[in-house]
């Protein structure tokens, strides 16, 4: 099985459909064929307007996929390919490019000053594992590629289900600005905080989540702030909801940090 990272920019001369569709200049051909699982990638934002289309402003993967057909875009004048996407699968929280101060990327030593321009990046297994892990994710199966059959599209109704219910109330201004007034920035779970670690770039960056998975409701309901909202950074937030079948609790989360265990 081959892995890449493929990156999706905000401002691009691409006419991309994420989980769809994704267009790349000749040189990358060799990395994006049929059957390649792929992670899509964000850069820092450099565009404070695109804040409400991305997860957080910094650098993340935010999905996986596969890759189906790849065939030449006959709308370049450059010799470019664009390749149909298919088993996407994003993810509900962002994975952040650095983890414990260190990128989840290993940067060979011939690239450290060019890495990050290059927008297709061949990963081996134990990276893409490690990116893969710190998703809200449980199992990915993508499908091998065969001369008698094609790649089919994954069918994902509770996630989707699940998506929604997040992005609306995580966009509820005035829930999360009293959870943030009573809480704070720094993460609850394991003492994060964006800005003391860059600067005034994170100022102000901080998940907030319900104890009670909105999911598990009938409906629409009260939510109290103070005591039915926490404050979490990406990666715990991120922990919280690794299992389907099971959320943690703030105090289980915490324990999991100390000891690394969890019944």
């Amino acid at each position: 099985m081959n892995y890449v990272v493929i990156t999706e920019n905000d401002v691009s001369q691409w006419n991309d459909n994420t989980g769809r569709e994704y267009h790349f200049p000749k040189r990358y051909l060799k990395y994006l064929t049929k059957g390649t699982v792929v992670i899509y990638y964000k850069g820092l934002m450099k565009d404070r307007s695109y804040t409400t289309k991305r997860m957080t402003a910094l650098s993340h993967y935010f999905g996986i996929a596969q890759i189906g057909e790849v065939k030449r875009d006959n709308d370049s004048d450059k010799n470019d390919y664009y390749a149909e996407i298919v088993n996407f699968k994003p993810f509900l929280s962002p994975v952040l490019a650095k983890h414990n101060g260190a990128f989840l990327e290993s940067i060979p030593s011939s690239k450290i000053k060019n890495y990050w321009r290059d927008g297709v990046r061949e990963i081996d297994e134990k990276t893409f594992n490690k990116i893969f892990s710190l998703s809200d994710l449980n199992d990915y199966n993508a499908t091998n590629d065969n001369a008698q059959g094609e790649l089919e599209s994954y069918s994902r109704p509770e996630g989707k289900s699940k998506l929604v219910y997040s992005t609306k109330y995580e966009r509820d201004n005035t829930l999360r600005e009293k959870a943030i007034e009573y809480h704070g920035l720094t993460c609850m779970g394991c003492g994060f905080n964006f800005e003391k670690v860059y600067g005034e770039w994170g100022a102000g960056f901080i998940h907030v989540h319900h104890t009670k998975p909105l999911s598990d409701g009938d409906g629409e309901r009260i939510v109290n702030p103070r005591t039915d909202m926490i404050v979490l950074c990406p990666n715990c937030h991120s922990m919280i909801h690794r299992r389907k079948n099971r959320t943690l609790s703030l105090d289980e989360l915490i324990l999991l940090l100390k000891t690394k265990t969890v019944n």
